[in-house]
C-alpha cells in the first residue's frame, strides 16, 4: 500500500492514527480518572523508554507467542543491535524494576503507567498498531490480596466511568508444580485430535499446549470445550491461592464468573488470569477491554530476586468505545471567550485573560481582530459559557460587558470586580 495519497502527499502509517481535540480531551480525561483512582489506592507513575533491546520482550512474553513470532515492531539500530518497539508495558516495568534495585527499597511496590504500544497485528475496531494502554503492577505480595485489590481498583475504575455491561473473567493456570500435569492432560487430550486443529495450535500444541484454549479459530475452540481443566491440575499451594483470591473477591462483593479458557497469550504468567468484558457500547464481538494476571517468575528471570507480582493492562481506545459519547467529561476548551474592539480593549483583553487563567479557567479569545459578531460566532463554536466584552465604551467607563452564553443575559460590570463576578457566574 502507497504512503502517499493521490495528490502525493505523505499519509500516516496504515492502523495509526493522528489524535486531535476534540477527542485527544477524552483521551487525557480517561488518562485523569485512572491517575485519580491509581492514586487512592496507593500507586505512583512510571514512564519507560518505548524502545528496549529485543531479547528483553522474547525472554519475557515468550518465543512461541504471537506478538514476538508475528507482531513486533524489531530493527537493528546503527550500532547493529536488535531493538524493538515495546508491545507491552510489564516486562519495561519488570526491567526498571530489576535495573534500579527497587526491591532494596521497599517490600511493596505500586507502580501505573500509560502511553503507546506497538503491534504490527490486523486492525479491528478498537484495536490498532500503535495504541495506547494504562497498566498498573504490584511487586512483592504474594498472596492472593494482591490479586483482588487489582481487580478491585479496575472495577472502580470502569464503574466511576460509568461503563455498563461490565463482566471479570477468571482463572487460574497454576504454577511450575501444577502445571505440567495440566500440560501432559491436555497434549493427551489433543493428540488423538490433531488434525482438528488449526495451523498455528497444531504447530504449537506440544510446546505451547495452553494456547490452544486460547485461539479463537471455531475449530480449536469447539476441541477444547472438553479439554481437562486448568482448575482441576491444582497443586496445594495453588488451590489455596485460588480459594484466597475468590474469598477477597466475595467480601468486596466484586462479580466474577470462572472461564476455563482464559489463560492469557503470554508466557510469564502463572495463577491468577483475568479479563475484564464489556457488553456495551461500540464494542462489538472483540469486547475485552483490560487483562493481566499474575507473574511471579519474571522479575527473577530478568535478573532480579525471586519477586511475586501481579499486574493488568487496558486498552484506552476500546475504554472509549464501550462509554457512552459523553463520557468521560471532556476538560473545557473555553469557559471564558474574549471579546475586544479595538487595541485598547485588545490589550485590557490580555491583561483579564491572564488573571482569569490563574484562577484555572480556560479563557481564549481572537487575535485576528475580526468583527465583534464573527468573535461572538467563535465564542458560540467553542462553547464558551460566558463572553467579556471590551469596546471603546468599556474602556472609557472601566467596565466590561459580561454576557452569558447560555441564556444571553448580559451586564455591565466594573473592571475591579470582573475577576469575583466571572467565578461566580460560572459556579451558578
Amino acid at each position: 500500500m502507497s504512503s502517499k495519497d493521490k495528490k502525493g502527499r505523505i499519509k500516516a502509517v496504515k492502523s495509526m492514527f493522528d489524535l486531535l481535540p476534540p477527542e485527544s480531551g477524552r483521551v487525557q480525561s480517561l488518562l485523569n480518572s485512572a491517575v485519580d483512582i491509581f492514586r487512592r489506592y496507593g500507586y505512583g507513575q512510571i514512564a519507560t523508554p518505548i524502545v528496549e533491546y529485543t531479547p528483553l520482550f522474547a525472554r519475557s512474553i515468550g518465543d512461541a507467542t504471537d506478538i514476538v513470532e508475528k507482531e513486533m515492531y524489531t530493527f537493528d539500530d546503527r550500532d547493529g543491535r536488535s531493538l524493538t518497539l515495546r508491545p507491552e508495558g510489564t516486562a519495561g516495568a519488570v526491567r526498571s524494576y530489576v535495573e534500579h534495585a527497587v526491591s532494596k527499597r521497599e517490600p511493596i511496590t505500586r507502580w501505573f503507567y500509560a502511553g503507546p504500544m506497538f503491534r504490527h497485528e490486523r486492525a479491528q475496531r478498537g484495536r490498532y498498531r500503535q495504541f495506547r494502554q494504562i497498566g498498573a503492577e504490584i511487586f512483592g505480595v504474594p498472596g492472593p490480596a494482591a490479586d483482588a485489590e487489582l481487580l478491585m481498583m479496575l472495577w472502580d475504575f470502569f464503574s466511576e466511568l460509568g461503563l455498563e455491561g461490565l463482566k471479570l473473567h477468571l482463572n487460574s493456570i497454576g504454577c511450575g508444580v501444577c502445571r505440567p500435569v495440566h500440560r501432559k492432560a491436555l497434549v493427551d487430550y489433543l493428540t488423538p485430535q490433531k488434525e482438528k486443529l488449526c495451523e498455528d495450535c497444531e504447530r504449537r500444541y506440544t510446546d505451547n499446549p495452553l494456547r490452544v484454549l486460547d485461539c479463537k479459530k471455531e475449530g480449536c475452540r469447539a476441541l477444547s470445550e472438553e479439554a481437562p481443566k486448568t482448575l482441576d491440575s491444582l497443586c496445594g499451594d495453588c488451590s489455596e491461592h485460588w480459594t484466597g483470591l475468590v474469598k477477597d473477591l466475595d467480601h468486596y462483593a466484586l462479580p466474577h464468573c470462572v472461564d476455563h479458557r482464559l489463560v492469557r497469550g503470554l508466557d510469564y504468567y502463572n495463577r491468577t488470569t483475568f479479563e475484564l468484558i464489556c457488553t456495551g457500547g461500540l464494542l462489538g464481538s472483540q469486547n475485552t477491554i483490560a487483562g493481566g494476571g499474575r507473574y511471579d517468575g519474571l522479575v527473577e528471570q530478568l535478573g532480579g530476586p525471586s519477586t511475586p507480582a501481579v499486574g493488568f493492562a487496558m486498552g484506552v481506545d476500546r475504554v472509549l468505545l464501550a462509554l457512552p459519547p459523553e463520557k468521560p467529561e471532556l476538560p473545557s476548551v473555553c469557559d471564558v471567550f474574549i471579546v475586544a474592539r479595538g487595541e485598547e480593549a485588545r490589550l485590557a483583553g490580555l491583561t483579564i485573560a491572564q488573571s482569569l487563567r490563574k484562577h484555572g479557567l480556560a479563557v481564549q479569545s481572537d487575535p485576528r481582530g475580526t468583527s465583534v459578531k464573527s468573535q461572538m460566532k467563535r465564542a458560540d463554536r467553542l462553547d464558551a459559557r460566558i463572553a467579556i466584552i471590551l469596546g471603546d465604551r468599556e474602556i472609557e467607563e472601566n467596565i466590561a460587558t459580561l454576557r452569558r452564553l447560555t441564556d444571553s443575559e448580559q451586564q455591565d460590570v466594573p473592571r475591579d470586580s470582573l475577576e469575583e463576578r466571572v467565578l461566580a457566574a460560572l459556579k451558578g
